[in-house]
Order: C-alpha cells, then structure tokens, then sequence
C-alpha cells in the first residue's frame, strides 16, 4: 500500500484558517494535504482550497449547481452535503449513494436548491472530517428575508488535534477513558460515599462524558483557536444574525454570548418561531441561527466543550483590536441516574440496580445480544426537555427542544407505522452499533420504508452516552409535545438522544434511495453505528 505523502515527512504548505466564499452555478473545489497550527499544537491536516475549514459555499434558494470536486489525495474521498435534499446519488456516501472519489479522480455533483437555510459540508471518507475536511454552507431565502438583518456571520465550531485520527481511534479501543483528564477520584466533589461505591460497582464513571476532550482537542472557531483573536464587528444597535454549525467531530459544545440574549429563528436551517435564549447546546452536526442586539463594546462568542475541558471563543466587537474577556470554564459536570436509564430507580439497592442496567432480557428480539451491548435502559423516558448535561442547573434559560415549533405548518399526516430502534454499545470496549448490529455492508439488513409512507420513529438510548443521530437526505419532525396536532413540530435532519433516554421523530419518507442513517460522534459512526434507510415504492 502506498504511503501518502504526509506520513513521509515530505513538508506541506501551511494551511490558512477561515474560508473565502464560493458562489454561482458551477463551483470548483480540491482537496489536498497541509499543514494546519495553532496555539502551539501543529499537524497533519486536509484542506479543501487550501483553507481549515474548506470554503463558505454560498447558494440561492431556486437555483442549479454544478459542484466539482477534485481529490489530490492519495486516498478516497468525498463530500456530504449535510441537511440538503439531493438525489440520493449526489449524496455523498461511499459505498451507500457512489462508490467514491478516487485518488487523482474528480466527480460532479450536480442538483437544484430546494431549500434555503444554514448547513455544511464535509467528508464521508474514513475519519477526514476531523483532520480539517469540512466547511460551511448557506442557501439564501428566495424571499429575500434573509436582508432583514445588518450582518450575517458564520459561526463554524469544531477541532483540531495533532494526533492522527487513526491513533484517536486506536487509543479509544485500546481505554475509553484516554483522553478524560477529570476523572473523579476518592474525594472529588459532591457525591455521596454510597454513591461513589455504586458507580464503582458498576465499572462506570460519572465523568465519562466526551470521549475525546481538550486534553488533546483545541477548540476552533471558523478555524481559529482562543489565540487567535477572531472578530465579529458589528455597529451599537444592529441586528446581527449568527449562523452557528457545529462541524466538529466529536464535541457537544454549550454557546452563549455573556450578557446579550440569544433569539433562536431557525434549527438545522428550518425556520422556527423565534425563542429568546441565553445559551444553547448544540449536538455534533446540529445548526442554529440566532439574532443577537449587542450593546457598544466587546462580547465573548463562548463554545465551552460539553465536558469543560476547553473553549472555542471569539470577540463580537463594536472596536475593531478590542478583544473580549470570555468566563472561566465551568465545572465539570457529573452524570446523574437518569443517565442510566434509571431515573424512576433512585430507591432501588444498588445490587438490584446493576442487575437492571445488565439485563439484556429487557430487550426487544429487534435487538442482536452480545459483546457489543453492555449496558440496558431499564426505564427510559423521554428527555426532550432536557437542556444538556450540565445546564439543568444553570440559573438562566436554556434551549429545550420542548421550546421549538415550526415557524410554517406541517402537513398533517397520520403514522401509519412505529419503528423502534436501540442505540446500543459496549463502551470499555469502544464498540457503538443500532440494534446491537455493527454496521459492516449497505446489503446486510437495511431499514425498509415505503416510498411516502408516514412512520414514528422510537429511538432508545441504552448507553451512557449522548448521541447525535443524523438521517440523510430528509427532514423528520420531532415529536416534541406540540399540542396543535403536531402541526408545529420542528423538522430537523439531527436529534440527540440523551442518555438512557428515548427520542422520537415523524418522518415522511418522500426522498427514495439509500441514505445513510447514523450517530454523528465520528468515532462511534467508525465504530459501527450506522445503518442505511432504503426508500421505495411499496410493493
């Protein structure tokens, strides 16, 4: 096998940070090797037109696109188009919708906009999307709304990490607890002894809440880390519109700007009706965009890492040069029992507790028993009013699912079946999976549906851990407790699950092909949690 220039030693150019933009009907786009450094960390990295992240793509809503992708790699790529309704063979997903770039190859993605809104963009190959290859994407509104307010500003959040994704993943199989530099020890905070020697029953930590963190994670913003000084400008009394991506590979990040109230007006680039917020979590891949009215002066764009380990900030600023102060991190939040599926369960005996959490009998016959699967939500509940882990104690307003509702009206259509389906893993062991079933082939088992056939998909969290799960190639309307006959229920293309929770949405499925359907943590989608959703006609 060949070895690609950059484990040579041969030099690459050093990559630049942020994006320039590209528009029009037809768009070039290449994807090379560089160089990519910050804050004193520096390594490997892949660049798409010579820039972390790759360019701003900006589209009309109504118009045509010819994307032409050329891979100077000497490897497989490709590009997702991720929360856009393309033909499925434009999608994006080697071995589901095309077989691929292949090195020194170029393929045409070509298709109309149907939509408008913010989304992203990013690679489907391997683990590439953590090693810099992404970027944004936004699609103005045929209605010309989008000029209603006085700046508009990408907000991009991800990662960056000298270490090779490949040694990421292998470190993870090797102990999941590698990069978690917070474990509790004897004495750490608040716990009670009971509880302390409960989770050391059960082999579990309360702290195990990202898989990698900033012990080895420098937060970006547009590309660039705290050091670097990234402004937003902005003029005392403006409207200004942040479009906030979370394009990282594997990190919750909670947003807030300190003192300025956050409107949210629109959720995985789908209109909603506008809630006044003052922090946001956001899952990987999720978007929001929010309108702010800054006061005169300087103020800190915060992403602190779900686990606190690290921020990404930037300085939104009526002085050009002046840099905000941003907050001290937080503490480092612990796991409760309701994420272990066990919230109804605090009186149990521990004993009896662990038992449940093992039980496997519990599951449905849908659901493959073995290795993979080490852990059962004896009793989840649907958590969509929960903000995050961490924030159900802060003292200001957080954004609950619960708080969305479609700007428009949903089509009111009845299910007309229920799929439930497990997120299951075995986390000492670094193995993620749907249903127990590893996804290794598009041929194995796909999930069926019929071509506009109305279904509520269930999905049960039997693992510690949140899950951002992304479906492509559709919006599906998260059944959220709207009380108008769900008319108003937000459509989006990624849910979290929270742990040892359930979470369900109403999809119609009207994109036929085979999309992709899985977590979008990338190392737990590299691990097996994936599935494809085949859509056609009813026979």
């Amino acid at each position: 096998m060949p070895v690609p220039a950059w484990a040579k030693g041969m030099s690459m150019g050093e990559v630049s940070k942020g994006f320039g933009t590209l528009s029009g009907e037809v768009i070039d786009l290449n994807i090379g090797h560089g160089r990519f450094s910050t804050g004193g960390r520096s390594g490997h990295a892949f660049a798409v037109n010579g820039t972390v992240p790759g360019p701003l793509i900006r589209l009309k809503e109504g118009q045509h696109v010819r994307l032409n992708v050329t891979n100077h790699l000497d490897e497989d790529s490709s590009i997702h188009w991720h929360g856009l309704l393309v033909p499925f063979q434009y999608d994006g997903v080697p071995g589901v919708s095309f077989p691929g770039i292949r090195p020194h190859e170029s393929f045409t993605y070509e298709f109309p906009i149907r939509q408008a809104g913010t989304y992203w963009w990013h690679s489907h190959s391997g683990l590439q999307e953590q090693a810099g290859h992404y970027g944004p994407l936004i699609i103005e509104a045929a209605d010309g709304s989008d000029a209603q307010y006085d700046r508009d500003y990408v907000v991009l959040l991800s990662e960056f990490t000298p270490l090779h994704p490949h040694a990421i993943m292998r470190k993870l199989k090797v102990g999941e607890h590698y990069f978690n530099r917070q474990m509790q020890t004897a004495t750490d905070g608040d716990m009670s002894g009971a509880d302390r020697r409960m989770w050391g029953a059960m082999r579990m930590n309360p702290r195990d809440i990202a898989d990698v963190s900033g012990a080895t994670y420098t937060y970006l913003v547009n590309g660039h880390g705290p050091e670097d000084g990234l402004e937003y400008l902005f003029q005392p009394g403006e409207k200004v519109r942040l479009r906030i991506i979370n394009g990282s590979a594997m990190t919750f990040f909670n947003v807030r700007i300190p003192g300025v109230p956050l409107t949210v007006i629109a959720a995985d680039g789908q209109d909603v009706q506008p809630v006044e917020v003052e922090e946001i979590q956001l899952g990987v891949a999720e978007t929001y965009d929010v309108v702010v009215t800054p006061g005169h002066g300087s103020h800190a764009i915060v992403a602190e890492a779900m686990d606190r380990s690290g921020m990404g900030w930037a300085s939104l600023t009526s002085h050009p040069g002046h840099k905000a102060t941003p907050p001290p991190l937080r503490e480092i939040p612990t796991l409760t029992m309701a994420d272990m599926g066990m919230g109804a369960m605090a009186g149990m005996d521990h004993g009896g507790m662990d038992h449940s959490m093992r039980d496997t009998s519990l599951l449905p016959d849908t659901v493959k028993v073995g290795s993979g699967v080490d852990m059962v939500s004896a009793m989840p509940v649907d958590r969509m009013d929960y903000p995050g882990l961490g924030l159900d104690t802060v003292d200001h307003r957080v954004l609950r699912y619960t708080d969305l509702k479609s700007k428009r009206m949903n089509p009111h259509r009845m299910v007309e079946r229920e799929l439930e389906i497990h997120l299951t893993g075995n986390m000492e062991r670094y193995m993620w999976s749907f249903d127990g079933k590893k996804f290794s082939a598009v041929s194995d088992d796909p999930i069926r549906f019929g071509f506009n056939e109305r279904v509520r998909v269930k999905l049960i969290n039997d693992t510690m851990m949140a899950h951002p799960i992304h479906l492509h190639g559709h919006f599906f309307e998260l059944v959220n407790g709207d009380r108008g006959h769900n008319m108003h229920q937000p459509r989006k293309h990624t849910v979290v699950v929270q742990p040892g929770s359930s979470a369900s949405f109403d999809l119609t499925a009207d994109e036929p092909g085979d999309w992709a359907f899985h977590c979008h943590l990338l190392y737990h989608m590299h691990a097996g949690m994936m599935q494809v959703v085949t859509v056609r006609p009813l026979a």
